[in-house]
C-alpha cells in the first residue's frame, strides 16, 4: 500500500515530511543478528579523510542520498532501515548497541493530529493560549454584564491591543531584545536551572499569545461592532463599513493562519497574512480617525483633531503595531551571496559578515511573496552561511539555477538555539541539515560547554566537505556525527540521554522533524533531562 509522506511547512519556513513509520530514530536488527552483541570501534578524525564509527557486527549498507534533511527518514520503502550515521564520541567508548525487536507498525496519523496533538495536549503554548482566551473571555462576559463599564465603552481599543500584543509576539527585533535580556539575566551559573528551563519554555512558546490574541482581536471587535450597531444614531455609516471590513480581513488572516492551511499550503498562508494584515492596518488607521474626527452631534466630521489624537489609547496602540510591522522591512537588502552545491540535494550559502551563535536568518527570491527560515553557521567574523536541503520549489531551485543575489532581512532573529547561552553544558542534538544554527556554537566562543551530536545520511556526499571539516576539526568528545548511509538508523533518543548523562548536561536542544523531535525530547524528559525542539508554531 502506498504511504505518500505528508508535507507541510513551519511558520519559520522549515519545510518538514512526515512518513508514517513506526519509530523516526529505531531500527529493527537483521534477523542474522538478533540477540548478538555489537561494539562500536571509534577511530579517530583525520583530515582528508571520515572519521566513522564502524560496527563490528553490523553489516555496511548502502543507500542513496537522501532528499529530505531534517528528516531521518529515507527516500523510499527500500531504505526504511538506511540512515546517516558518523559518530565521534563523547569519551572514549565502546558502546553496546542493543538488538531492538522490530517495532510494531503504527496507523498513518492524520494531519491534524500530526500538527496539533503529536507534541502534547498540555503544552506550554497551548497552556498560554488558554490562559490568554480565558481573560480575554472574563473581560467580554464581564463587560457584556455591566461588571466591566471601561471595557464596554472601549472594546475597540481592547481589540486594538490585542492586535498590537500579537504583533509584539511575533516582533523579531522585539523577540531578539528579549532573548537577548534573557540570557544577560539569567546566564549565569548561580540561577537555578529550573527558572532558565521555564524562561525557556516561555519563550519558545510565545506563539500561543501571538494565536489567541488574533481570535480575541476578532471577539472583542464583534462586541464592539454590536455595541455600534445598537447605538446606530451616534455613528456613521462609513466608521461601520470600515469596523466590518477590518473585521472581514483579520479574520481571513486567521483562518489562513489554520494549521492545516498554514503548513500544507504555507506560501498562501505567508501572502494572506502578509496583504490582509497590511490592509487592515491601513484601515485601522483610517477606523481611529474617523472615530476621532465623528462628532455625533452634528453627525459631521472635524478636520481639526490632533490634539485629541495623541490623547487617546487607540492611536498610540496604533502607532506602536505600524512600528513593529515596518520595522523588518526597513532593514530589506537585495545582497550579492555565493550557492554552492556538492549533491542535487543542498545547497551551502555564503554570505558577507560574521553573525553571533544561535541566531537564525531569512532569505527570500521575491520579498514581497515568500521568505524562508534558515540557521546560521558563522565564526562570527568575516562570513556567515545557510545549509538548505533541497525539499521544496525555492530550495531545489538553488541547487539547480544558483542565483548571484538574494534578499535578506538584515536583522536577524533568535530562536530556540539562542538559549544555548543560558546554560552552562548543552547537549545539541540535529539530523539532517538542523545541524546549521548549531555550528556556530563550535566555530566560535561560547559561553556554555557544547557537545553535539548529529544522526545525517550521507554526511560528505550530501552536505559537502566544507561542513564535514567544520565538524572533523573539533575534539572527539565533543562531537558524535552518526552516518546512516553506512551504519543504519539508531536509535536517536537512547544516543541522546547516554550522551547527555557522559556530559552531565543541564538541557538537550534538539533539532530535527516533528516527530523524531517529540520522541527525543519525551524520552530525555522521562530520563529525567530537561529537553526542547521545535514546536509547530516555533
Amino acid at each position: 500500500m502506498d504511504q505518500s509522506p505528508v508535507r507541510f511547512s513551519s511558520c519559520r519556513g522549515v519545510s518538514f515530511e512526515i512518513k508514517p513509520h513506526a519509530e523516526p530514530f529505531t531500527i529493527s536488527k537483521p534477523t542474522c543478528l538478533e540477540g548478538s552483541e555489537s561494539k562500536r570501534v571509534w577511530l579517530p578524525w583525520s583530515r582528508g579523510s571520515s572519521s566513522r564509527v564502524v560496527p563490528s557486527t553490523i553489516q555496511r549498507s548502502v543507500s542513496r542520498a537522501s532528499s529530505h534533511f531534517s528528516d531521518l527518514d529515507v527516500d523510499d520503502d527500500d531504505d526504511d532501515d538506511e540512515e546517516d550515521v558518523h559518530d565521534t564520541p563523547l569519551s572514549t567508548l565502546e558502546e553496546r548497541e542493543q538488538p531492538s525487536k522490530p517495532a510494531p507498525s503504527r496507523k498513518q496519523e492524520s494531519r491534524l493530529s500530526i500538527i496539533l496533538l503529536d507534541q502534547g495536549l498540555f503544552t506550554v503554548y497551548k497552556r498560554l493560549f488558554v490562559v490568554c482566551l480565558f481573560l480575554n473571555i472574563l473581560g467580554l462576559v464581564l463587560a457584556a454584564t455591566g461588571h466591566f463599564p471601561y471595557a464596554r465603552n472601549n472594546a475597540t481599543l481592547f481589540s486594538i491591543a490585542n492586535i498590537f500584543a500579537l504583533t509584539l509576539c511575533r516582533s523579531e527585533a522585539a523577540l531578539r531584545l528579549v532573548f537577548w535580556l534573557a540570557v544577560k539575566i539569567l546566564g549565569h551559573s548561580w540561577v537555578p536551572v529550573c527558572i532558565k528551563t521555564t524562561a525557556t519554555s516561555l519563550l519558545q512558546s510565545l506563539g500561543g499569545i501571538h494565536s489567541e490574541c488574533g481570535i480575541s482581536s476578532i471577539a472583542w471587535l464583534i462586541y464592539a461592532l454590536v455595541l455600534t450597531l445598537k447605538g446606530r444614531d451616534n455613528t456613521s455609516t462609513a466608521i461601520i463599513v470600515v469596523a466590518s471590513t477590518i473585521l472581514g480581513l483579520v479574520c481571513l488572516s486567521s483562518l489562513a493562519a489554520f494549521p492545516l492551511i498554514r503548513h500544507l499550503h504555507h506560501n498562501v498562508f505567508e501572502r494572506i497574512h502578509r496583504f490582509a494584515g497590511w490592509s487592515a492596518l491601513a484601515l485601522l488607521w483610517a477606523f481611529v480617525i474617523l472615530t476621532i474626527s465623528y462628532d455625533p452631534m452634528t453627525s459631521s466630521y472635524s478636520n481639526h483633531i490632533g490634539s485629541r489624537l495623541v490623547r487617546r489609547q487607540e492611536f498610540w496602540f496604533t502607532a506602536a503595531i505600524t512600528v513593529l510591522i515596518i520595522m523588518p522591512w526597513l532593514t530589506v537588502r537585495r545582497v550579492a551571496v555565493r550557492v554552492t552545491s556538492s549533491s542535487g540535494h543542498a545547497a551551502l550559502i555564503k554570505f558577507h559578515g560574521g553573525v553571533k551563535a544561535g541566531i537564525l536568518g531569512r532569505i527570500s527570491p521575491s520579498p514581497l511573496s515568500e521568505w524562508h527560515a534558515f540557521g546560521i553557521i558563522s565564526d562570527g567574523k568575516s562570513e556567515h552561511m545557510m545549509l538548505a536541503g533541497a525539499v521544496g520549489d525555492f530550495t531545489k531551485s538553488l541547487v539547480i539555477n544558483p542565483p548571484s543575489h538574494l534578499w535578506v532581512r538584515q536583522v536577524h532573529f533568535a530562536g530556540l538555539p539562542y538559549l544555548v547561552n543560558m546554560y552552562d553544558r548543552v547537549l545539541l542534538v540535529a539530523t539532517g541539515s538542523g545541524i546549521c544554527v548549531f555550528l556556530s556554537f563550535l566555530l566560535q566562543p561560547c559561553r556554555a560547554d557544547v557537545c553535539l551530536l548529529w544522526v545525517a545520511k550521507g554526511v560528505e556526499q550530501n552536505f559537502g566537505s566544507e561542513i564535514k571539516g567544520m565538524v572533523s576539526r573539533h575534539p572527539r568528545d565533543k562531537v558524535i556525527v552518526h552516518d546512516t548511509a553506512v551504519h543504519g538508523l539508531p536509535n536517536v533518543s537512547e544516543m541522546s540521554i547516554e550522551a547527555a548523562k557522559k556530559l552531565g548536561a543541564e538541557v538537550v536542544i534538539v533539532t530535527s522533524n516533528p516527530e523524531g523531535s517529540r520522541d527525543v525530547v519525551n524520552a530525555c524528559k522521562s530520563a529525567g533531562i530537561p529537553a526542547f525542539g521545535p514546536i509547530w508554531d516555533s
